[in-house]
């Protein structure tokens, strides 16, 4: 699990499809921009806790660290994600929830929200879209960051699991058009809900990235969220130079120590 998300995240392949398209950026919004503490919110929307850290967790330190605040939302609790035949669900989702809830203060964040999905089980239908639209009605995110919904075959060494897609293409369509349009899931907005309109989508795991993020001052803060997902990382003396050399193969090409790479969607409508 953690070779196949590790891969996904800063794929080398993937790089070399867009390279002359990278833009380097630092956060959000537009270069230089004087966003107002109220647009500076990002929403992370991931399938399984340890999605973050593998994809994300030092684009996300950085933007914390430019005054961010980043909110996570796990649709599931990994609960069905050990090769070990003894352990139950129950007990595998509240450790997962615990890594996370760990992992994610590691890179600064403070809010996490799980949604408890069932792992493995999830569809891009109109129930997972309402509980992310929800999300955003109710966090407001400037940016939201998830999963590239397009990403099927990763380096045609991995399938893309199937949670991930779902997840992906449930929040590009619970940004557009389902959390701006009053009339959709109405009764969030007869709860006191209003409408929200995201302005920058971020995909991780995308064949087609167009922004890289230097991580080199948030390397160490990715990699000590990572030690954090005991259940699922494997040998831990290897994590360090997994992760060291999987960014460097992503920031080196562009004059980057260590990096993540992006899909950027900038929305204007």
């Amino acid at each position: 699990m953690s070779d196949q998300k590790s891969a996904i995240t800063n794929s080398p392949s993937s790089i070399i499809n867009a390279a002359s398209g990278l833009v380097r950026i630092s956060a959000p919004g537009p270069a230089d921009a004087d966003l107002a503490p109220e647009q500076k919110r990002v929403l992370l929307v991931a399938a399984h806790p340890d999605d973050p850290e593998f994809s994300s967790a030092g684009t996300v330190a950085c933007w914390i660290s430019k005054g961010f605040e980043v909110v996570y939302v796990l649709v599931t609790s990994g609960d069905k994600g050990t090769p070990d035949h003894e352990m139950t669900r129950e007990r595998l989702s509240s450790r997962r929830e615990q890594e996370q809830l760990a992992a994610a203060a590691k890179a600064g964040v403070t809010n996490v929200q799980f949604l408890r999905f069932p792992d493995g089980e999830l569809t891009p239908g109109l129930e997972l879209r309402g509980a992310i639209t929800r999300m955003i009605r109710t966090f407001k995110p400037y940016a939201v960051i998830t999963h590239d919904p397009l990403a099927l075959f990763i380096n045609n060494e991995f399938i893309n699991h199937p949670d991930h897609r779902a997840v992906g293409l449930s929040t590009v369509d619970a940004i557009y058009p389902t959390a701006r349009d009053p009339l959709q899931f109405n009764e969030q907005i007869r709860g006191g809900l209003e409408p929200h309109k995201v302005k920058e989508l971020y995909l991780w795991g995308s064949e087609y990235p167009n922004v890289i993020v230097d991580i080199s001052e948030t390397i160490e803060s990715k990699i000590e969220a990572l030690r954090c997902h005991v259940s699922q990382i494997g040998n831990p003396d290897e994590l360090e130079e997994r992760i060291k050399t999987r960014t460097a193969q992503t920031g080196e090409p562009h004059g980057l120590k260590y990096a993540e790479v992006f899909r950027r969607v900038v929305m204007r409508i």
